[in-house]
Protein backbone atom coordinates (compact mmCIF):
# COMPACT_ATOMS: atom_id res chain seq x y z
CA UNK A 1 0.00 0.00 0.00
CA UNK A 2 0.99 3.84 -0.89
CA UNK A 3 2.49 4.93 2.39
CA UNK A 4 0.34 8.19 1.62
CA UNK A 5 -2.44 5.95 3.10
CA UNK A 6 -0.76 5.28 6.12
CA UNK A 7 -3.05 7.01 9.18
CA UNK A 8 -0.53 8.76 11.58
CA UNK A 9 -1.02 12.12 14.28
CA UNK A 10 -4.84 11.41 14.43
CA UNK A 11 -6.03 11.23 17.99
CA UNK A 12 -7.15 8.38 19.82
CA UNK A 13 -10.82 7.99 20.42
CA UNK A 14 -11.45 9.98 23.89
CA UNK A 15 -12.66 7.31 25.95
CA UNK A 16 -11.56 4.74 28.84
CA UNK A 17 -11.52 7.36 31.39
CA UNK A 18 -13.76 8.02 34.72
CA UNK A 19 -15.31 11.78 33.58
CA UNK A 20 -15.63 12.07 37.71
CA UNK A 21 -12.62 12.47 37.80
CA UNK A 22 -13.05 16.10 38.11
CA UNK A 23 -11.43 17.17 40.91
CA UNK A 24 -13.42 20.38 41.65
CA UNK A 25 -16.71 18.55 41.60
CA UNK A 26 -15.31 16.17 44.13
CA UNK A 27 -13.88 18.79 46.09
CA UNK A 28 -17.85 20.66 46.29
CA UNK A 29 -19.18 16.72 46.85
CA UNK A 30 -17.13 16.22 50.14
CA UNK A 31 -18.03 20.38 51.09
CA UNK A 32 -21.23 19.76 51.13
CA UNK A 33 -21.44 16.39 53.04
CA UNK A 34 -22.17 13.60 49.92
CA UNK A 35 -18.71 12.12 50.37
CA UNK A 36 -20.64 8.93 51.05
CA UNK A 37 -21.78 9.08 47.00
CA UNK A 38 -18.12 8.77 45.89
CA UNK A 39 -17.82 5.30 45.02
CA UNK A 40 -21.04 5.57 42.95
CA UNK A 41 -20.20 8.65 41.04
CA UNK A 42 -17.16 7.34 39.78
CA UNK A 43 -18.81 3.95 38.97
CA UNK A 44 -21.25 5.76 37.00
CA UNK A 45 -18.17 8.22 35.95
CA UNK A 46 -16.08 5.26 34.28
CA UNK A 47 -19.28 4.57 32.18
CA UNK A 48 -20.15 8.05 31.44
CA UNK A 49 -16.22 8.10 29.74
CA UNK A 50 -16.66 4.42 28.34
CA UNK A 51 -16.75 3.81 24.66
CA UNK A 52 -20.36 1.63 24.79
CA UNK A 53 -21.80 5.20 26.43
CA UNK A 54 -20.46 7.14 23.46
CA UNK A 55 -22.23 4.57 21.11
CA UNK A 56 -25.31 5.06 23.17
CA UNK A 57 -25.45 8.62 23.05
CA UNK A 58 -24.24 8.76 19.37
CA UNK A 59 -26.75 6.09 17.90
CA UNK A 60 -29.61 7.98 20.21
CA UNK A 61 -28.86 11.27 18.37
CA UNK A 62 -28.27 9.93 14.94
CA UNK A 63 -31.11 8.14 15.13
CA UNK A 64 -34.35 10.35 16.77
CA UNK A 65 -37.47 9.31 17.89
CA UNK A 66 -40.21 9.11 15.33
CA UNK A 67 -44.10 10.28 15.87
CA UNK A 68 -47.48 7.35 15.78
CA UNK A 69 -50.26 9.21 15.65
CA UNK A 70 -52.37 6.47 14.58
CA UNK A 71 -52.13 2.62 14.78
CA UNK A 72 -52.69 0.56 11.13
CA UNK A 73 -56.39 0.61 11.85
CA UNK A 74 -56.65 4.13 12.04
CA UNK A 75 -56.66 4.32 15.80
CA UNK A 76 -55.38 7.64 17.37
CA UNK A 77 -52.47 6.15 19.56
CA UNK A 78 -50.37 9.20 20.24
CA UNK A 79 -46.90 7.20 20.71
CA UNK A 80 -43.58 8.22 20.31
CA UNK A 81 -40.80 5.26 19.38
CA UNK A 82 -37.02 5.67 20.20
CA UNK A 83 -34.11 3.97 19.32
CA UNK A 84 -33.72 1.45 22.08
CA UNK A 85 -30.24 3.21 23.46
CA UNK A 86 -32.23 6.50 24.33
CA UNK A 87 -33.54 3.78 26.77
CA UNK A 88 -30.26 2.40 28.38
CA UNK A 89 -29.73 6.40 28.68
CA UNK A 90 -32.49 6.54 30.62
CA UNK A 91 -32.50 3.39 32.15
CA UNK A 92 -28.90 4.03 33.39
CA UNK A 93 -30.30 7.73 34.83
CA UNK A 94 -33.20 6.43 36.91
CA UNK A 95 -31.44 3.38 38.35
CA UNK A 96 -28.87 5.97 39.44
CA UNK A 97 -31.08 8.10 41.02
CA UNK A 98 -30.87 11.65 38.69
CA UNK A 99 -34.85 11.81 38.86
CA UNK A 100 -36.98 11.93 42.30
CA UNK A 101 -34.70 9.36 43.88
CA UNK A 102 -33.27 12.44 46.63
CA UNK A 103 -36.75 13.51 47.61
CA UNK A 104 -37.11 9.88 49.29
CA UNK A 105 -32.98 9.98 50.61
CA UNK A 106 -32.64 11.40 54.04
CA UNK A 107 -28.64 11.55 53.38
CA UNK A 108 -27.24 14.45 54.30
CA UNK A 109 -25.76 16.21 50.83
CA UNK A 110 -28.14 14.05 48.69
CA UNK A 111 -29.42 16.64 45.98
CA UNK A 112 -25.35 17.59 45.61
CA UNK A 113 -25.32 14.25 44.84
CA UNK A 114 -27.63 13.85 42.69
CA UNK A 115 -26.29 17.10 41.32
CA UNK A 116 -22.76 15.53 40.83
CA UNK A 117 -24.30 12.21 38.95
CA UNK A 118 -26.49 14.71 37.20
CA UNK A 119 -23.52 16.65 36.25
CA UNK A 120 -20.95 13.41 35.10
CA UNK A 121 -23.84 11.81 33.07
CA UNK A 122 -25.38 14.71 30.89
CA UNK A 123 -21.59 14.40 29.53
CA UNK A 124 -22.73 11.23 27.37
CA UNK A 125 -25.88 12.45 25.93
CA UNK A 126 -27.53 15.48 27.15
CA UNK A 127 -31.41 15.16 25.53
CA UNK A 128 -32.72 12.11 27.81
CA UNK A 129 -31.74 14.55 31.17
CA UNK A 130 -34.98 16.93 29.91
CA UNK A 131 -37.20 13.94 31.37
CA UNK A 132 -35.03 13.00 34.06
CA UNK A 133 -34.61 17.02 35.54
CA UNK A 134 -38.73 17.11 34.44
CA UNK A 135 -39.42 14.08 37.17
CA UNK A 136 -36.73 15.49 39.30
CA UNK A 137 -38.68 18.98 39.81
CA UNK A 138 -42.23 17.97 39.19
CA UNK A 139 -41.93 16.33 43.08
CA UNK A 140 -42.24 20.14 44.83
CA UNK A 141 -45.02 21.30 43.15
CA UNK A 142 -46.92 17.77 43.49
CA UNK A 143 -46.47 18.72 47.37
CA UNK A 144 -49.23 21.26 47.14
CA UNK A 145 -51.57 18.50 46.60
CA UNK A 146 -50.43 16.20 49.28
CA UNK A 147 -52.62 13.54 48.33
CA UNK A 148 -51.59 13.23 44.65
CA UNK A 149 -47.73 13.14 46.07
CA UNK A 150 -48.52 10.67 48.71
CA UNK A 151 -50.21 8.62 44.84
CA UNK A 152 -47.11 9.55 42.95
CA UNK A 153 -43.57 10.48 45.06
CA UNK A 154 -43.51 6.89 45.86
CA UNK A 155 -43.04 5.76 41.60
CA UNK A 156 -41.94 8.97 40.72
CA UNK A 157 -38.42 8.46 42.89
CA UNK A 158 -38.22 4.69 42.50
CA UNK A 159 -34.87 3.50 40.50
CA UNK A 160 -36.81 1.35 38.13
CA UNK A 161 -37.40 3.41 34.36
CA UNK A 162 -40.84 1.25 33.04
CA UNK A 163 -41.03 2.28 29.60
CA UNK A 164 -44.36 2.83 27.93
CA UNK A 165 -48.56 4.03 28.57
CA UNK A 166 -50.29 1.93 31.22
CA UNK A 167 -52.39 2.95 34.34
CA UNK A 168 -49.74 4.75 36.56
CA UNK A 169 -50.75 2.48 39.19
CA UNK A 170 -49.40 -0.70 37.60
CA UNK A 171 -46.00 0.67 36.50
CA UNK A 172 -42.65 0.15 38.63
CA UNK A 173 -41.52 3.56 37.97
CA UNK A 174 -42.81 6.86 36.66
CA UNK A 175 -41.47 9.89 34.70
CA UNK A 176 -42.96 13.49 34.70
CA UNK A 177 -43.19 16.08 31.81
CA UNK A 178 -44.59 19.91 32.27
CA UNK A 179 -45.91 21.65 29.47
CA UNK A 180 -46.38 25.29 30.03
CA UNK A 181 -45.96 27.14 27.08
CA UNK A 182 -47.81 28.47 24.67
CA UNK A 183 -47.38 29.48 20.83
CA UNK A 184 -49.45 32.97 21.46
CA UNK A 185 -47.55 33.78 24.83
CA UNK A 186 -44.66 31.48 25.45
CA UNK A 187 -42.76 32.66 28.59
CA UNK A 188 -45.59 34.90 28.98
CA UNK A 189 -47.24 31.92 30.54
CA UNK A 190 -50.57 34.26 32.37
CA UNK A 191 -51.31 34.55 28.53
CA UNK A 192 -52.02 30.84 28.35
CA UNK A 193 -55.40 30.32 26.56
CA UNK A 194 -56.09 26.25 27.36
CA UNK A 195 -59.24 26.43 29.60
CA UNK A 196 -59.84 24.16 32.78
CA UNK A 197 -63.65 23.45 33.03
CA UNK A 198 -64.44 22.00 36.96
CA UNK A 199 -66.10 18.53 37.10
CA UNK A 200 -68.81 17.14 39.75
CA UNK A 201 -66.13 14.55 40.59
CA UNK A 202 -63.52 16.84 41.75
CA UNK A 203 -61.41 16.72 38.25
CA UNK A 204 -61.12 19.49 35.14
CA UNK A 205 -61.60 19.22 31.74
CA UNK A 206 -58.70 20.73 30.00
CA UNK A 207 -59.05 22.04 25.99
CA UNK A 208 -56.16 23.92 24.36
CA UNK A 209 -52.77 23.60 22.23
CA UNK A 210 -49.39 23.62 24.03
CA UNK A 211 -47.23 24.96 22.00
CA UNK A 212 -43.54 22.92 23.67
CA UNK A 213 -44.13 19.64 25.29
CA UNK A 214 -40.84 17.87 25.97
CA UNK A 215 -40.45 14.25 26.41
CA UNK A 216 -44.17 13.91 25.29
CA UNK A 217 -44.22 10.11 26.21
CA UNK A 218 -44.03 10.32 29.79
CA UNK A 219 -46.61 8.69 32.44
CA UNK A 220 -47.81 12.47 33.53
CA UNK A 221 -47.76 15.72 33.29
CA UNK A 222 -48.01 19.22 34.90
CA UNK A 223 -49.50 21.99 32.89
CA UNK A 224 -51.17 25.35 33.24
CA UNK A 225 -54.60 26.17 31.93
CA UNK A 226 -57.30 29.18 33.19
CA UNK A 227 -59.58 27.57 35.64
CA UNK A 228 -62.73 30.08 37.08
CA UNK A 229 -60.14 30.76 39.85
CA UNK A 230 -57.81 31.88 37.40
CA UNK A 231 -54.45 30.58 36.04
CA UNK A 232 -54.16 27.00 37.77
CA UNK A 233 -51.95 23.76 37.73
CA UNK A 234 -53.06 20.34 36.65
CA UNK A 235 -51.47 17.18 36.87
CA UNK A 236 -52.57 15.01 33.56
CA UNK A 237 -51.88 11.52 33.28
CA UNK A 238 -51.37 10.02 29.86
CA UNK A 239 -53.74 6.82 31.25
CA UNK A 240 -56.68 7.40 32.86
CA UNK A 241 -57.68 4.75 35.98
CA UNK A 242 -59.87 2.62 33.77
CA UNK A 243 -56.77 2.18 31.25
CA UNK A 244 -58.01 4.74 28.20
CA UNK A 245 -55.81 7.10 27.00
CA UNK A 246 -55.97 10.26 28.12
CA UNK A 247 -57.37 13.17 25.25
CA UNK A 248 -53.60 14.50 24.83
CA UNK A 249 -52.97 14.42 21.38
CA UNK A 250 -49.56 14.77 19.71
CA UNK A 251 -49.78 16.69 16.82
CA UNK A 252 -46.14 17.03 15.37
CA UNK A 253 -42.60 16.47 16.71
CA UNK A 254 -40.30 19.80 16.38
CA UNK A 255 -37.56 19.36 14.30
CA UNK A 256 -34.90 21.76 16.60
CA UNK A 257 -31.33 22.78 16.19
CA UNK A 258 -30.33 19.77 18.78
CA UNK A 259 -31.34 17.74 21.63
CA UNK A 260 -32.50 15.47 18.83
CA UNK A 261 -32.79 12.35 20.74
CA UNK A 262 -35.45 14.18 22.86
CA UNK A 263 -39.02 14.30 21.87
CA UNK A 264 -40.42 17.79 21.81
CA UNK A 265 -44.07 17.67 20.96
CA UNK A 266 -46.84 20.32 20.02
CA UNK A 267 -50.11 18.74 21.70
CA UNK A 268 -53.98 19.27 22.10
CA UNK A 269 -55.66 18.99 24.71
CA UNK A 270 -59.10 17.79 23.71
CA UNK A 271 -61.14 17.49 26.73
CA UNK A 272 -57.92 15.90 28.86
CA UNK A 273 -58.98 15.15 32.36
CA UNK A 274 -56.73 17.12 35.04
CA UNK A 275 -56.28 17.16 38.57
CA UNK A 276 -55.71 20.47 40.20
CA UNK A 277 -52.66 20.77 42.28
CA UNK A 278 -52.52 23.59 44.64
CA UNK A 279 -55.31 26.31 44.33
CA UNK A 280 -57.42 27.70 41.80
CA UNK A 281 -56.16 31.01 40.71
CA UNK A 282 -52.37 30.06 42.07
CA UNK A 283 -50.94 28.06 39.31
CA UNK A 284 -47.29 30.13 38.86
CA UNK A 285 -46.79 30.05 42.67
CA UNK A 286 -47.51 26.33 42.67
CA UNK A 287 -44.97 25.23 39.19
CA UNK A 288 -42.68 27.90 40.13
CA UNK A 289 -41.01 25.55 42.43
CA UNK A 290 -40.78 22.82 39.77
CA UNK A 291 -38.93 26.20 37.47
CA UNK A 292 -36.23 26.72 40.39
CA UNK A 293 -35.63 22.87 40.15
CA UNK A 294 -35.59 22.97 36.36
CA UNK A 295 -33.04 26.09 36.46
CA UNK A 296 -30.60 24.20 38.51
CA UNK A 297 -30.21 21.07 36.03
CA UNK A 298 -29.82 24.13 32.70
CA UNK A 299 -27.18 25.36 35.25
CA UNK A 300 -25.89 22.30 35.63
CA UNK A 301 -26.49 20.66 32.22
CA UNK A 302 -24.33 24.22 30.86
CA UNK A 303 -21.75 23.34 33.13
CA UNK A 304 -21.51 19.78 31.95
CA UNK A 305 -21.44 20.50 28.07
CA UNK A 306 -17.97 23.00 29.30
CA UNK A 307 -16.77 20.22 31.00
CA UNK A 308 -17.30 18.06 28.30
CA UNK A 309 -15.77 20.69 25.55
CA UNK A 310 -12.67 21.19 27.63
CA UNK A 311 -11.63 17.63 28.20
CA UNK A 312 -12.24 16.82 24.81
CA UNK A 313 -10.34 19.94 23.44
CA UNK A 314 -6.94 19.15 25.78
CA UNK A 315 -7.58 15.18 24.86
CA UNK A 316 -7.20 16.29 21.22
CA UNK A 317 -3.88 19.33 22.27
CA UNK A 318 -2.36 16.54 24.10
CA UNK A 319 -2.32 13.93 21.16
CA UNK A 320 -1.81 16.09 18.10
CA UNK A 321 1.11 17.52 16.73
CA UNK A 322 1.74 20.51 14.79
CA UNK A 323 4.91 22.36 13.16
CA UNK A 324 7.04 20.07 15.38
CA UNK A 325 5.58 19.81 18.75
CA UNK A 326 2.42 18.87 20.69
CA UNK A 327 -0.30 21.30 20.30
CA UNK A 328 -0.61 21.43 24.42
CA UNK A 329 2.71 22.51 24.58
CA UNK A 330 2.62 25.78 22.06
CA UNK A 331 1.85 28.69 24.10
CA UNK A 332 -0.92 29.90 22.06
CA UNK A 333 -2.91 26.79 22.65
CA UNK A 334 -1.98 26.56 26.36
CA UNK A 335 -3.56 29.85 26.61
CA UNK A 336 -6.76 28.72 25.00
CA UNK A 337 -6.83 25.49 26.58
CA UNK A 338 -6.02 27.05 30.01
CA UNK A 339 -9.26 29.76 29.19
CA UNK A 340 -11.56 26.77 28.81
CA UNK A 341 -10.46 24.80 31.30
CA UNK A 342 -11.16 28.67 34.28
CA UNK A 343 -14.41 28.37 32.27
CA UNK A 344 -15.69 24.80 33.37
CA UNK A 345 -14.63 24.92 36.62
CA UNK A 346 -16.31 28.66 37.54
CA UNK A 347 -19.26 26.33 35.64
CA UNK A 348 -18.64 23.92 38.09
CA UNK A 349 -18.15 25.24 41.33
CA UNK A 350 -21.32 28.02 41.29
CA UNK A 351 -23.78 24.73 39.75
CA UNK A 352 -22.57 22.68 42.78
CA UNK A 353 -22.69 25.76 45.15
CA UNK A 354 -26.41 25.86 43.94
CA UNK A 355 -27.24 22.34 44.57
CA UNK A 356 -25.59 22.53 48.27
CA UNK A 357 -27.68 25.09 48.94
CA UNK A 358 -30.80 23.67 47.69
CA UNK A 359 -29.96 20.86 50.65
CA UNK A 360 -29.88 23.58 53.00
CA UNK A 361 -32.74 25.31 51.46
CA UNK A 362 -34.66 21.81 51.86
CA UNK A 363 -33.60 21.14 55.63
CA UNK A 364 -34.87 24.88 56.93
CA UNK A 365 -31.84 27.19 56.37
CA UNK A 366 -33.31 30.37 55.80
CA UNK A 367 -30.39 32.25 54.39
CA UNK A 368 -29.98 29.62 52.22
CA UNK A 369 -33.39 29.66 50.52
CA UNK A 370 -32.64 33.53 49.94
CA UNK A 371 -28.75 32.65 48.05
CA UNK A 372 -30.54 29.82 46.55
CA UNK A 373 -33.73 32.22 45.19
CA UNK A 374 -30.95 34.82 43.93
CA UNK A 375 -28.30 32.65 42.77
CA UNK A 376 -29.96 30.20 41.01
CA UNK A 377 -31.55 33.13 38.43
CA UNK A 378 -28.10 35.20 38.45
CA UNK A 379 -26.76 31.10 37.54
CA UNK A 380 -28.91 30.19 35.19
CA UNK A 381 -28.61 33.62 32.73
CA UNK A 382 -24.76 33.16 32.87
CA UNK A 383 -23.37 29.64 32.91
CA UNK A 384 -25.82 28.79 30.57
CA UNK A 385 -25.23 31.85 28.17
CA UNK A 386 -21.27 30.83 28.52
CA UNK A 387 -22.34 27.34 27.00
CA UNK A 388 -22.29 28.48 22.94
CA UNK A 389 -19.06 30.35 22.94
CA UNK A 390 -17.43 27.95 24.57
CA UNK A 391 -18.63 24.75 22.56
CA UNK A 392 -17.66 27.03 20.06
CA UNK A 393 -13.70 27.39 21.11
CA UNK A 394 -13.24 23.82 21.81
CA UNK A 395 -14.62 22.90 18.78
CA UNK A 396 -12.06 25.14 16.85
CA UNK A 397 -9.30 23.23 19.08
CA UNK A 398 -10.25 20.26 16.87
CA UNK A 399 -9.64 22.32 13.88
CA UNK A 400 -11.00 20.68 10.58
CA UNK A 401 -11.59 17.11 12.84
CA UNK A 402 -13.84 19.01 14.63
CA UNK A 403 -16.38 20.16 12.51
CA UNK A 404 -16.68 16.87 11.37
CA UNK A 405 -19.92 15.20 13.15
CA UNK A 406 -18.05 11.73 13.82
CA UNK A 407 -15.87 14.03 16.40
CA UNK A 408 -19.24 14.61 18.37
CA UNK A 409 -18.36 18.51 18.76
CA UNK A 410 -20.87 19.71 16.60
CA UNK A 411 -23.59 17.90 18.66
CA UNK A 412 -22.00 19.51 21.55
CA UNK A 413 -22.10 22.54 19.78
CA UNK A 414 -25.82 22.37 18.63
CA UNK A 415 -26.62 21.60 22.48
CA UNK A 416 -25.30 24.20 23.92
CA UNK A 417 -27.70 27.55 23.49
CA UNK A 418 -30.71 25.01 24.30
CA UNK A 419 -30.35 25.19 28.13
CA UNK A 420 -30.03 29.44 28.00
CA UNK A 421 -33.46 29.31 26.27
CA UNK A 422 -35.05 26.55 28.60
CA UNK A 423 -37.41 27.77 31.42
CA UNK A 424 -36.85 31.28 30.47
CA UNK A 425 -34.41 32.50 27.96
CA UNK A 426 -31.89 35.21 29.04
CA UNK A 427 -33.85 38.21 29.67
CA UNK A 428 -36.56 36.23 31.18
CA UNK A 429 -33.65 34.82 33.77
CA UNK A 430 -32.12 38.48 34.45
CA UNK A 431 -34.87 39.89 34.76
CA UNK A 432 -36.54 36.90 37.53
CA UNK A 433 -33.07 37.94 39.33
CA UNK A 434 -34.40 41.61 39.65
CA UNK A 435 -37.96 40.21 40.35
CA UNK A 436 -36.06 37.98 43.48
CA UNK A 437 -34.16 41.29 44.55
CA UNK A 438 -37.91 43.27 44.57
CA UNK A 439 -39.72 40.48 46.06
CA UNK A 440 -36.89 40.07 48.77
CA UNK A 441 -34.56 42.70 49.44
CA UNK A 442 -33.13 40.42 51.86
CA UNK A 443 -31.48 38.01 49.94
CA UNK A 444 -29.20 40.91 47.98
CA UNK A 445 -28.11 41.19 51.47
CA UNK A 446 -27.42 37.44 51.79
CA UNK A 447 -26.15 37.45 48.10
CA UNK A 448 -23.46 39.54 48.95
CA UNK A 449 -23.04 37.90 52.59
CA UNK A 450 -22.38 34.95 50.33
CA UNK A 451 -19.60 36.98 48.65
CA UNK A 452 -18.25 38.45 51.95
CA UNK A 453 -17.02 34.96 53.06
CA UNK A 454 -14.08 35.73 50.36
CA UNK A 455 -13.09 39.08 51.33
CA UNK A 456 -9.85 39.86 52.10
CA UNK A 457 -8.40 36.90 50.25
CA UNK A 458 -8.14 38.59 46.26
CA UNK A 459 -7.98 42.34 46.18
CA UNK A 460 -9.18 41.66 42.51
CA UNK A 461 -12.41 40.13 43.93
CA UNK A 462 -12.77 42.86 46.81
CA UNK A 463 -12.84 45.59 44.06
CA UNK A 464 -15.01 43.56 41.70
CA UNK A 465 -17.77 42.96 44.89
CA UNK A 466 -17.32 47.05 45.69
CA UNK A 467 -18.25 47.88 42.37
CA UNK A 468 -21.11 45.20 42.86
CA UNK A 469 -22.53 47.02 45.54
CA UNK A 470 -22.37 50.22 43.96
CA UNK A 471 -24.46 48.43 40.47
CA UNK A 472 -27.18 47.31 42.87
CA UNK A 473 -27.66 50.76 44.39
CA UNK A 474 -28.33 52.86 41.39
CA UNK A 475 -31.74 52.37 40.11
CA UNK A 476 -30.85 54.31 36.98
CA UNK A 477 -32.32 52.85 33.94
CA UNK A 478 -32.39 49.14 36.12
CA UNK A 479 -34.27 47.19 33.76
CA UNK A 480 -32.36 48.40 30.76
CA UNK A 481 -28.83 47.63 32.29
CA UNK A 482 -29.82 43.90 34.16
CA UNK A 483 -27.86 42.08 31.92
CA UNK A 484 -24.84 43.89 32.90
CA UNK A 485 -25.94 43.49 36.62
CA UNK A 486 -26.39 40.16 36.44
CA UNK A 487 -23.34 39.58 34.34
CA UNK A 488 -21.68 41.12 37.15
CA UNK A 489 -23.26 39.25 39.98
CA UNK A 490 -22.38 35.86 39.05
CA UNK A 491 -18.46 36.39 37.70
CA UNK A 492 -18.42 37.14 41.55
CA UNK A 493 -19.78 35.25 42.70
CA UNK A 494 -17.79 32.38 40.84
CA UNK A 495 -14.91 34.40 41.42
CA UNK A 496 -15.92 34.39 45.40
CA UNK A 497 -16.40 30.26 45.28
CA UNK A 498 -12.76 29.90 43.62
CA UNK A 499 -10.82 31.87 46.11
CA UNK A 500 -12.44 30.18 48.98
CA UNK A 501 -12.19 26.70 47.57
CA UNK A 502 -10.73 26.46 44.05
CA UNK A 503 -6.93 25.82 42.92
CA UNK A 504 -4.82 28.68 43.20
CA UNK A 505 -3.94 28.64 39.53
CA UNK A 506 -7.56 28.65 38.57
CA UNK A 507 -8.44 31.20 41.31
CA UNK A 508 -5.62 33.21 39.98
CA UNK A 509 -6.47 33.34 36.42
CA UNK A 510 -10.05 33.66 37.08
CA UNK A 511 -9.70 36.91 39.23
CA UNK A 512 -7.32 38.36 36.45
CA UNK A 513 -9.30 37.78 33.57
CA UNK A 514 -12.64 37.82 34.35
CA UNK A 515 -12.55 40.04 37.39
CA UNK A 516 -9.69 42.24 36.68
CA UNK A 517 -10.36 42.62 33.06
CA UNK A 518 -7.38 41.26 31.87
CA UNK A 519 -9.00 39.46 28.66
CA UNK A 520 -10.34 40.12 25.47
CA UNK A 521 -13.02 39.55 23.88
CA UNK A 522 -12.19 35.76 22.83
CA UNK A 523 -11.42 32.66 24.87
CA UNK A 524 -7.27 32.78 24.50
CA UNK A 525 -6.44 35.95 25.53
CA UNK A 526 -5.38 35.76 29.47
CA UNK A 527 -2.22 37.74 30.63
CA UNK A 528 1.00 36.64 31.21
CA UNK A 529 2.23 35.02 33.94
CA UNK A 530 -0.46 32.28 35.17
CA UNK A 531 0.13 28.85 36.06
CA UNK A 532 -0.93 27.13 33.33
CA UNK A 533 0.68 24.03 33.92
CA UNK A 534 -1.00 23.38 36.98
CA UNK A 535 -4.61 24.76 35.68
CA UNK A 536 -4.43 22.26 32.81
CA UNK A 537 -2.96 19.47 35.01
CA UNK A 538 -6.64 19.71 37.34
CA UNK A 539 -8.46 19.83 33.98
CA UNK A 540 -7.52 16.47 32.29
CA UNK A 541 -9.21 12.98 32.75
CA UNK A 542 -6.41 10.70 32.54
CA UNK A 543 -7.19 7.04 30.88
CA UNK A 544 -8.06 4.04 33.37
CA UNK A 545 -5.27 0.96 33.31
Amino acid sequence: MPPTHDVTNQVPLPYGHDAADDPGLIEALRRAGAGWAEPELHRLGVLAGSEQAGEWGRLANEHPPVLRTHDRFGNRIDEVEFHPHWHDLMRTAVGHGLHAAPWRDNRPGAHTARAAKFYVWSQVEAGHTCPISMTYAAVPALRATPALAEWLEPLLAAPEYDFGLREPHTKRGLIAGMSMTEKQGGSDVRANTTTAVPQPDGSYRLTGHKWFTSAPMSDLFLTLAQAPGGLSCFMLPRVLPDGGRNRIQLQRLKDKLGNKSNASAEIEYDGAVGLLVGEEGRGVRTIIEMVNMTRLDCTLGAAAGIRLGTTRALHHATHRRAFGAALVDQPLMRNVLADLAVESEAATAVAMRLAAATDAALAGNESEVLVRRLGLAVAKYWVCKRGPAHAAEALECLGGNGYVEESGMPRLYREAPLVSIWEGSGNVAALDALRAMAKRPESVEAFLGELDLAAGADRRLDTAVADLRKQLADPTDLEYRTRRLVESMALAFQGSLLVRYGSPAVADAFCASRLAGDHGGAFGTMPAGLDTAAILARAATPVLP
